[in-house]
């Protein structure tokens, strides 16, 4: 026979709020540190800097951009975030989910192949073939940061504090923005005439643009996180 559960006690309830912050911030230094470990593995692995965060998926670095993206992607699904307000359509719970799953998208199908790629295809290529991957890739990084920027703007904006208001405005609009220029850039990058073209490659202007818009998000993630940390602290006395 087994012994009944022991009740929760507020010290339980406190190591298990702890537990919940430590792993929200874990996730806005996961976006913090991501272009930055990308870029430093690759340079010290290959001597080189990709022209796109996504390109460091044919190299060495292959494990961390998956790796990364596959936690971002969890924790974004299992965030259950606030309850829907009064006037809004869509939960954040439903926004943050449709991210993570993008996340994955982003993660698990690659783009397109280079030709100086040593890496085998993965699975998704195998099975959808590499024209859909990579067409599955753009579209889940499009909807992957539309959806960051809607959290901020819709969602972290909504009941926040003037000056809070004005920084998750300001990282939204940044993110979108950026997702703007990335689909420009990237478009010039594949189909321009031979001088935008070289520039968009020998500036990285894809890889800083797409770092811009995840260090954005991250910044959003932490002040909020960080304010919520502080509200419940002083809820508990």
């Amino acid at each position: 026979m087994t012994a009944p559960e022991r009740p929760m006690t507020d010290t339980d309830r406190d190591d298990v709020l702890r537990a919940y912050y430590r792993m929200r911030r874990t996730l806005g230094w996961l976006g913090l540190a991501l272009p930055l470990v990308l870029i430093v593995g690759g340079l010290a692995s290959q001597h080189s800097i990709e022209p796109s965060i996504s390109d460091y998926y044919h190299t060495l670095m292959r494990d961390a951009f998956v790796g990364v993206l596959t936690a971002i992607g969890l924790f974004l699904i299992a965030y259950p975030g606030h309850s829907r307000g009064r006037g809004e359509h869509v939960s954040d719970d439903l926004m943050t989910t449709v991210a993570g799953i993008a996340a994955f998208g982003v993660a698990y199908f690659p783009n397109e192949v280079r030709t100086n790629a040593n890496l085998l295809g993965s699975i998704t290529q195998q099975a959808f073939g590499y024209k859909i991957a990579a067409l599955a890739h753009y579209a889940s990084a499009i909807v992957f940061l539309c959806a960051l920027a809607a959290v901020c703007l819709r969602k972290f904006a909504r009941t926040a504090r003037p000056l809070r208001r004005r920084i998750y405005r300001a990282c939204g609009w940044t993110i979108l923005i950026m997702a703007g220029a990335v689909i420009v850039a990237s478009w010039f990058r594949i189909r321009g005439p031979e001088g935008p073209q070289k520039l968009v490659s020998d500036g990285m202007l894809i890889l800083w643009f797409e770092a811009i818009a995840i260090w954005a998000f991250a910044v959003a993630w932490l002040v909020k996180g960080r304010v919520e940390e502080r509200l419940m602290r002083r809820r508990r006395g």
